[in-house]
């Protein structure tokens, strides 16, 4: 086991904690694992997390003030943005092409739709909405009997609290102005945005602000402070080492937590959920996979020449792994950088720079599950959206995207504010809510990856990128020391 590269340690816990957690439920001790197993895997993502926020300020304050030079930091945020946002666009796109080609939401059978289409109107009634499509189920006299059904069912109905909660966030970042972004990037109280994860945009503006200033002042002032960063950044990295070491033990905790809590000892409840899910399931799925495996090498082959296929997903495997099983980008920083980093050679003034960006506005996987969810939804209440509306969506999507905590299942509350711009019913975020963990670690596998990407491309162009070729992962973290 000791000369087992990292990622596949990680990925036997993952089995083995998908294992145990089945077995359990079938044998009824999902209470045990839930309360004695489970706290690891939170133990685990709470110290990915305690590392992650000082490691990103740090990081990005080296990366600036190590760069040396104001213009070639403006040039490289400016290509780092604009390839984000055209990775994200291109997701989106994938996402549409799919959902409109593969109709997941028209596979249900169409009893179900038509009563969905009923209650859709009778809820864009309640809220004045107009019908999107002109189509009018409860005009026509042969849905009367049961458009009554349906109304006595929907005003008995209880939202889910989580529902709820969701509903009233996405309330109050709506009701702000247009500009209302930009101002929450500027924080009024830094240690406030220290001690709270998402309010990453924040950390990064005072992290950039910090890093540019000591450009501008005389190298025997900015060095001592440059020198103290430097330090404290490679104490979080060694921290990085060490948490590491036990990842597939926290790993093994944190998968047969997730399982458990979703069969509890029903173990027929996990195939009932992800049955009637299926399709939809099935379609972010292969767009998400259609990015990790084609579209990101696509287009690192077109600008990195020297990084071949495998040894990308080589490289990058432990980072990608250990997204997986945290579904949290912010989480999965420290081991992106040090993957990255020592595995594909790029710069670490680069890298440093680039990487908390992109955990950040770089939500590609997100932004993809998104446009079908809409799309999905859409079909499943039998709703026709026009070209324009699904323009909207991607619109929509890429601002929402941005605005993404880089933690599990943050995508929920973005794609209520997506469904409302294109007068959908928030509230059908509960439908998707059964399969939305399995997906979201998928998701941010996409997410990882396109950090790595992009950051190996900027590295690329700035003549930052030294990949030595394949090495053993299980070099990149001090597993022997």
């Amino acid at each position: 086991m000791k000369k087992l590269a990292l990622h596949w340690k990680i990925l036997i816990g993952m089995v083995l904690g998908i294992i145990w957690a089945l077995l359990s439920s079938s044998l009824g001790w999902s209470a045990f694992t839930i309360d004695w197993i489970d706290p690891f895997g939170t133990i685990f993502i709470n110290l990915l997390k305690l590392i992650a926020v000082p490691l990103v300020l740090f990081s990005i304050i080296s990366g600036v003030a190590n760069i040396g030079d104001p213009a070639s930091l403006g040039r490289m945020g400016g290509k780092t943005l604009l390839i984000y946002l055209i990775t994200t666009v291109l997701a989106i796109s994938l996402g549409l092409l799919l959902v409109n080609t593969i109709k997941p939401g028209k596979l249900i059978d169409e009893q179900s739709r038509i009563d969905n289409r009923i209650n859709y109107e009778i809820w864009a009634s309640s809220q004045g909405y107009q019908i999107k499509d002109g189509i009018n189920y409860l005009q026509d006299p042969k849905f009367f009997e049961r458009a009554k059904v349906i109304s006595e069912l929907s005003h008995s109905e209880i939202k889910e609290a989580s529902v709820s909660d969701k509903l009233e966030k996405a309330t109050q970042r709506k009701e702000t102005t247009p500009l209302q972004p930009l101002v929450d990037i500027v924080p009024d109280n830094f240690f406030y945005s220290l001690s709270n994860n998402g309010l990453m945009l924040q950390i990064i503006f005072f992290a950039i602000f910090f890093g540019v200033c000591l450009l501008f002042i005389p190298n025997e002032k900015s060095q001592p402070v440059l020198t103290l960063v430097d330090g404290i950044n490679e104490v979080f990295l060694k921290m990085v080492d060490l948490v590491m070491q036990a990842a597939p033990f926290f790993v093994f905790a944190l998968l047969a937590g997730v399982v458990s809590k979703m069969a509890g000892d029903d173990i027929g409840k996990v195939v009932e959920i992800f049955k009637g899910l299926s399709w939809y399931s099935l379609t972010v799925l292969i767009g998400l996979l259609l990015m990790i495996f084609i579209v990101y090498p696509s287009i690192l082959k077109t600008f990195v020449r020297k990084i071949p296929y495998t040894g990308f997903f080589k490289a990058m495997g432990p980072a990608q792994t250990l997204a997986f099983s945290t579904s949290s980008s912010a989480a999965t920083l420290p081991v992106t950088m040090e993957c990255v980093e020592q595995n594909l050679g790029v710069d670490k003034k680069v890298s440093s720079f680039v990487l908390p960006i992109g955990a950040t506005v770089n939500m590609d996987g997100t932004s993809l599950y998104q446009a079908v969810a809409v799309i999905f939804l859409a079909q499943l209440h039998m709703i026709d959206l026009t070209f324009g509306q699904q323009l909207t969506i991607v619109l929509t999507t890429t601002l929402a995207s941005i605005g993404s905590a880089a933690v599990p299942s943050a995508g929920l509350v973005m794609l209520i504010i997506v469904l409302d711009s294109v007068g959908l019913n928030p509230a059908w975020i509960a439908i998707i809510f059964p399969v939305d963990r399995i997906l979201d670690m998928f998701r941010t596998v996409v997410n990882v990856t396109g950090d790595a990407t992009v950051c190996s491309i900027i590295a690329n162009g700035e003549d930052m990128l030294d990949y030595q070729g394949e090495k053993d992962p299980t070099e990149t973290f001090d597993l022997d020391s």
